[in-house]
């Protein structure tokens, strides 16, 4: 930022005024006199001048940032597009045996955290000649948040607030009630999507997730404990936190209570980034850290919900892990990026189309794979029915596999592997293993041309977490045929440096590093 320098010549009334200074004695006449508080004036003048020109000099960015930000228009401009939503389910028959009741706010912390639900019977007193109640009378259930995405009544919110509820009820801060319709919700982004029947309702503004920078600002507003249009602040702390199958999520430190589940995560501008949705806990409370969805995934999430009613994904037919940084450089594959092939559904698009468990998906239509939980998210935005194209590092070498997407389902239950078949074990090797041949049968169930079963893992085999049962598929990227095969691969291997081995455990395929002995 450029300064203003102001460089003012001495004026002359000054001078004039230092060398009367120097002779008291003579006066001057009247006029010349005047002419030297004219003159004084003007320098006095210009001095002011000088001094408002500084003052409009913008002050440095340094003292800017240290000024807190004010909340108060935003908080305005957004509250109105923020509704409460409550839930009502009605009574099961038998529910209330024991007589067991909870504060429905402490409900939520143990249903949405995953907290066991303490006992804590609390009998309730009988009616002495009174009407029994109605089991088919709704119950309030929980507390929720939610906002408005389009004036005819659409209001977006989390999955689960609305689960498993028999009655929807949103409150606007007008203080109108509305039974809301639930259009869809998805559990799996925790995303839902209800319809109230008003018009000319105050909406959001949908803002650039992309454009978030970690350290920004950020408001909440929402009904934590059922107070209703309560306005918490924060900073983002992090982004693409990796807490749920299909969404990276948005971390701040903004106070997020049970009741607030569902409402928005406003930035500066006003505009939503995210919905606030979960939070890390020890004790069921806040404790510092929150998480929101990014809002650009919600709003494709909720698109779907209003077209179909549901979310439409892609999938492939695997169960993946993690690439470690040991395993990458292990099997030379260097960084560790993609995501490890654990498991090829039987007859799936993966199997069909030569994706074997072992394998590390690294591209998907030239798409890097950065991380295992990328994958699913970049499949599951394709289009089922698409055809797509997987390139895959195996055994030391990459590959195109072209593969059919199709559309998502429950999983199916995985088989386990049955090893009826025992073969005579081979002697003991040099980093602690026995291993027998597989049965032709064994093969056939587990879709193996060769591999060797383990009968004992000792010493450097053990410490790398192999044991007795587990299937030896690869060694150093090397497929393996029987045991004599692999105690010959295990002798010429270079003992100096860590061995790869590529094993199957029931339906699980996975990496181990085994570091050899020191000599």
């Amino acid at each position: 930022m450029n300064h203003l320098a102001l460089v003012m010549p001495v004026p002359s009334s000054i001078a004039a005024s230092g060398i009367a200074a120097q002779y008291p004695r003579r006066r001057a006449p009247a006029r010349q006199q005047g002419a030297l508080v004219r003159r004084l004036l003007d320098g006095r003048a210009l001095l002011a001048l000088a001094l408002c020109a500084l003052a409009l000099v913008p002050r440095p960015a340094q003292s800017q940032a240290r000024e807190l930000p004010d909340f108060t228009e935003l908080a305005e401009r957004v509250g109105p597009a923020v509704v409460n939503i409550r839930t009502a389910e009605r009574g099961r028959a038998g529910a209330q045996a024991g007589g067991t009741e909870m504060d429905e706010q402490m409900r939520e912390f143990f249903r949405r955290f995953g907290i066991p639900m303490p006992d804590n019977p609390q009998p309730r007193s009988p009616r002495r000649g009174g009407p029994r109640e109605d089991d088919s009378e709704p119950q309030q259930r929980g507390v929720g948040s939610g906002f408005v995405l389009t004036a005819d009544g659409y209001v977006m919110t989390n999955a689960h607030v609305v689960d498993g509820a028999d009655e929807v009820i949103v409150t606007l801060t007008d203080k109108r009630e509305f039974k809301a319709r639930i259009i869809g919700a998805d559990s799996r982004t925790d995303v839902a999507v209800v319809k109230i029947e008003a018009t000319g309702l105050p909406t959001v503004k949908i803002g650039d997730v992309g454009q978030v920078k970690v350290g920004a600002w950020v408001i909440a507003i929402g009904s934590p404990f059922n107070l209703e249009n309560t306005v918490t602040a924060g900073i983002i702390s992090a982004k693409q936190r990796d807490t749920g199958e299909f969404l990276p999520l948005l971390q701040t430190d903004v106070a997020i209570n049970p009741g607030n589940s569902g409402g928005p995560l406003i930035n500066m501008r006003g505009e939503v980034v995210g919905i606030n949705s979960q939070i890390y806990s020890r004790s069921g409370g806040y404790m510092g850290i929150s998480f929101a969805i990014p809002i650009d995934e919600a709003i494709r999430v909720s698109d779907q919900l209003r077209a179909n009613g549901r979310v439409i994904r892609g999938r492939i037919g695997v169960t993946i892990a993690p690439v470690t940084k040991e395993v990458a450089e292990s099997i030379g594959l260097g960084k560790p990026v993609g995501a490890l092939v654990q498991g090829v559904e039987a007859g799936g698009p993966a199997d069909k189309a030569g994706i074997e468990a072992g394998d590390i998906i690294t591209k998907v239509d030239g798409k890097v794979v950065e991380k295992s939980g990328d994958l699913p998210r970049i499949v599951g935005a394709t289009k089922p029915g698409a055809k797509t194209t997987l390139q895959v590092f195996r055994r030391g070498a990459s590959r195109d596999i072209a593969v059919t997407v199709i559309e998502f389902e429950p999983e199916k239950p995985r088989r386990v592997a049955q090893g009826a078949e025992t073969q005579p074990a081979q002697p003991k090797t040099a980093i602690g293993l026995a291993v027998s041949d597989l049965g032709e049968a064994q093969k056939r169930e587990l879709k193996l041309r060769g591999g060797v079963r383990v009968e004992t893992a000792e010493g450097a085999a053990a410490r790398a977490g192999l044991r007795e049962g587990d299937v030896i598929v690869t060694l150093d990227n090397t497929e393996v045929t029987d045991a004599k095969q692999f105690n010959a691969l295990v002798a010429k291997a270079d003992k100096s440096r860590p061995i790869s081995v590529m094993v199957r455990r029931g339906d699980w395929t996975n990496y181990l590093v085994i570091r050899p002995p020191a000599r």
